[in-house]
């Protein structure tokens, strides 16, 4: 337990976002290693307090960061979860941060007070996320959660929970981007995976942080 009160390890319900654009039904469990201190990283911007909802927002290709800052250049509350990925140039790599919802990010809205026709209006939006005739909330509790789980610059910080046997995808490092299985850890930090090599399965170990369950990303 932490000396706040707070569990070490917390859960958090993150939406998967399909091409169809729709929040789906289904959650997946991403366990947070980040613990709670107060309530600030829960929510950071007192959104609860004001009775404010979180909304998905569809945004053009490779539009999010700069719809972001349009959003945020009308006083809205936006909310940009991005992540860590490796890039490979010839023969060089580098790190970038990327959105962890591809073509999404989060605005925060009071119905009653915000015009929030303006948000479909903004450069860089495609739509909000609706539900018939009305912009659909996120469930309550995600976006906090998923908050928590970042550090400063808005990068999740989070370690999935991977069984023996299990497909993930490799995050970072030269083989970024590949699929493999997970075998099992190989000491602190690390595990072993096997890849499928012109169809025979070869032994690596990487660091643990490089993997995460293929249905995540």
């Amino acid at each position: 337990m932490d000396p706040t009160g707070a569990s070490p390890k917390q859960l958090v319900h993150v939406p998967h976002f399909g091409a169809a654009a729709e929040v789906a039904s289904l959650m997946t469990a991403i366990p947070v290693t980040a613990p709670l201190v107060g309530n600030v990283a829960a929510d950071p911007h007192g959104v609860r307090e004001r009775g404010i909802r979180w909304y998905a927002v569809q945004c053009l290709a490779n539009r999010e960061a700069g719809a972001a800052a349009n959003l945020e250049n009308q006083q809205f509350t936006v909310f940009l979860p991005r992540r860590r990925k490796t890039r490979r140039h010839a023969r060089r790599t580098d790190s970038i941060l990327t959105p962890f919802f591809p073509g999404y990010l989060f605005v925060a809205l009071d119905m009653a007070r915000h015009r929030w026709r303006s948000v479909n209006g903004t450069y860089g939006v495609a739509r909000l996320v609706m539900h018939g005739d009305i912009p659909a909330p996120v469930p309550e509790g995600v976006v906090e959660e998923l908050q928590q789980a970042c550090d400063g610059r808005c990068v999740l910080t989070w370690r999935p929970e991977i069984r023996p046997g299990q497909t993930v995808r490799i995050v970072d490092g030269a083989l970024a981007d590949l699929m493999a299985e997970f075998e099992r850890l190989d000491g602190p930090g690390r595990v072993r995976m096997l890849l499928n090599i012109l169809g025979r399965n070869t032994a690596v170990v990487i660091p643990r942080d490089s993997i995460v369950p293929a249905e995540y990303i």
